[in-house]
């Protein structure tokens, strides 16, 4: 079996591939070829964090067979100065079972996550969208960057966040080559937008719905539980709504949960799961001045997809460490 680091997984993934494999699962997806059972969530109340099982199958020629493992901790920071996301994902043959590969997964579910938001982006965004403001500063911050500069024309990013903004936004500069600032004034960081990625843990909206330009593009991918959520009524209410699967978006998702809980919106108001925009049996933006909005909770096919990837190249480079069962 292999082993496969952080830094292996580093080495061995892009952002423009990622998005590619993530792509490619959610057509899989629609054409009825992925085993992905509901994820399960154990919660550790006394340490206030959950851990979360993921398997999926994707079939094909071999097909794809993983299950990952999550803890989510949101004290970490603050106690022991350790992330709040611990993953690894375990790859096995999906012809025999027999397990290939151990590898860390925290890089991969932030990447995995930013090139969902790049699939959504590319169907669903205007296509001369320039300007993002992005909520938070945490480990998924910077892949959604990644993701949204690698399929849109990006010429701007303003950052609002209480925790570490500026040198966020001096590291994202340097990757991207453009410009990343720090937002002093949320409204006008919400109403300068093109795309907004929401990405913190925040159990409360972070704006007003009214704010919120015609044309906008939304990728709220931070919240994951049925009584948290970053956007608020008004801003789901005024949206195009696009999820990556109804009845985990349904079940999990605060932004969806707690509107159709108001009655502000009805199940219908969920106009298609991104399968069906990716394959193109549904419009991701029907005009320029619509508000689309992607809500993302995660999708184990994502890893999937990510780990085969990340398999291949280092099966191909001779990466990683071989060790014996």
């Amino acid at each position: 079996m292999l082993i496969l680091t952080r830094r292996d997984v580093e080495h061995l993934l892009t952002m423009p591939d990622a998005i590619a494999a993530v792509e490619e699962g959610f057509r899989q997806l629609a054409a009825g070829a992925v085993e992905m059972p509901q994820r399960l969530v154990t919660s550790v109340t006394p340490y206030n964090g959950v851990h979360l099982s993921m398997p999926a199958f994707v079939a094909g020629d071999p097909g794809t067979l993983t299950i990952k493992v999550v803890t989510v901790y949101n004290d970490n920071r603050a106690r022991y100065d350790l992330p709040t996301i611990h993953a690894v994902l375990l790859l096995h043959d999906a012809r025999t079972g027999k397990p290939l590969a151990l590898m860390d997964a925290e890089h991969l579910t932030a990447m995995r996550t930013g090139a969902v938001s790049g699939v959504a982006t590319r169907h669903m965004a205007r296509p001369d969208a320039r300007v993002v403001t992005i909520f938070g500063t945490g480990v998924q911050a910077g892949p959604q960057l990644l993701a949204m500069a690698a399929v849109r024309p990006i010429q701007q990013v303003y950052v609002v966040s209480r925790s570490n903004p500026h040198d966020f936004a001096v590291q994202m500069t340097d990757q991207l080559h453009i410009p990343v600032t720090v937002a002093h004034d949320v409204r006008s960081a919400v109403e300068a937008a093109d795309i907004i990625c929401t990405a913190t843990n925040s159990p409360i909206p972070l704006f007003p719905g009214e704010w919120l330009r015609a044309g906008v593009h939304i990728n709220a991918i931070g919240t994951y539980t049925k009584t948290t959520r970053e956007l608020d009524s008004e801003a789901v209410r005024r949206s195009r709504v696009v999820v990556d699967r109804r009845q985990a978006a349904q079940v999990e998702a605060g932004d969806i949960v707690i509107p159709l809980q108001e009655g502000v919106i009805g199940p219908e108001h969920i106009i298609a799961e991104l399968a069906d925009i990716v394959t193109g049996a549904v419009a991701g933006r029907t005009s320029p001045e619509e508000i689309t909005l992607f809500k993302s909770v995660g999708l184990a096919l994502q890893d999937a997809m990510t780990a085969a990837l990340v398999y291949r190249r280092a099966v191909e480079q001779g990466v990683g460490q071989s060790v014996e069962l």
